[in-house]
């Protein structure tokens, strides 16, 4: 047990678990589709993800702190119509630029949401909820009901999904699943490493306790809403550059993809634990999910319901498996500090004195 404990945390049961219900699906999926395991299925799989995945990196920051951004989906929908009907207009616009003005479209919007939430102290699912339909409402209102199309766009931008970095046993590494996995190594070093990743976990742990020792609860919950809204901006110009064709329609529902990535990969929605890598898990699940259930022309009706029976497991077993598991771990780490003095190793103290 005192073996395992070192290598093995609670938290990280719910990945080893998550990584083996992937491949038990791509097993599945691949004996009722024919032609499934091909570099066509995989790239399909992984554009769906690379989506996915950048949001979740951005709610999973925010979920820490005992908050959650219901927005991201209008976000990105907003994000990916504006730059598009920019780039649209001006096709000699550079590629930096577009990324630029997506991001930070993004970390406006995320902006008004931490504002709201850290220093309004109103309760973040009905900022972002309200949120959520007002981006929309403000994407419809601008859209004008035109749609962006593929032969408005430049070359560069059309031929951005298909750029290959690198092949590897001849499978095509893309641009795009590159840039997410690069967040994602970025993002889980800051939240294992940098004290602002510590704070994160700090807060969502205990936020009465994170006011008390004098840590920046507000600026922190700001900065979480602010990072998710300017990745969530990132994937809307992912979204542009992947589909071409933007209608106020895009994002609707991404995020419930997002929310169950998240929960689903072990991040607690009650905060204070988790992982990036571990929504990234929860991203390629519901990527293959996705991507399967529409090749098996499976309503996708079918499909959220079938998220929402995902976050409701994920949340019950973190409340019912995990969190004995946690206490187990905890009161192995007790004994482990009280066996010394048991055993009478500690030497170090000197002999009571006399009262006189």
């Amino acid at each position: 047990m005192n073996w395992l404990q070192r290598r093995i945390r609670p938290e990280q049961i719910r990945e080893f678990s998550l990584l083996l219900l992937i491949i038990v699906a791509i097993l599945i999926f691949g004996s009722l589709i024919e032609g499934y395991y091909t570099s066509r299925t995989f790239n399909r799989v992984a554009s769906s993800v690379a989506i996915i995945t950048v949001v979740a990196v951005g709610q999973t920051l925010v979920v820490l702190t005992r908050s959650i951004d219901l927005s991201v989906g209008s976000i990105v929908g907003c994000t990916a119509y504006f730059v598009g009907a920019q780039i649209a207009a001006h096709n000699d616009l550079s590629p930096i630029l577009a990324i630029v003005m997506a991001v930070a479209l993004g970390a406006c919007m995320g902006t008004i949401n931490g504002t709201i939430v850290a220093w309004g102290r109103v309760p973040p699912i009905i900022v972002t909820l309200g949120t959520l339909a007002i981006y929309r409402g403000i994407l419809v209102d601008y859209s004008g009901a035109k749609t962006v199309t593929t032969d408005s766009l430049p070359t560069w931008l059309i031929d951005l999904p298909q750029l290959t970095l690198l092949t590897v046993g001849g499978i095509d590494i893309r641009a795009m699943v590159a840039l997410a996995l690069v967040i994602v190594l970025v993002f889980q070093f800051a939240t294992s490493y940098l004290n602002i990743g510590r704070r994160l976990y700090a807060i969502g742990s205990n936020p009465d306790a994170a006011y008390l020792i004098g840590l920046p609860v507000q600026r922190i919950v700001f900065t979480a809403f602010v990072l998710s809204g300017a990745l969530a901006g990132l994937a809307g110009f992912m979204t542009l550059a992947r589909f071409g064709n933007i209608t106020v329609e895009n994002g609707r529902g991404l995020e419930l993809q997002v929310v169950a990535a998240v929960v689903v990969g072990g991040v607690n929605i009650f905060g204070g634990s988790g992982t990036v890598t571990g929504a990234m898990l929860g991203a390629v699940l519901i990527g293959t999910l996705e991507q399967s259930l529409f090749r098996l022309q499976i309503s996708p009706f079918w499909l959220d319901a079938l998220l929402g029976l995902l976050i409701l497991l994920a949340v019950a077993s973190d409340a019912i498996i995990l969190q004995r598991l946690r206490a187990l771990w905890a009161r192995t780490e007790l004994r482990l500090v009280a066996k010394p003095r048991a055993s009478g190793q500690v030497q170090d103290e000197p002999p009571p004195q006399s009262a006189h």
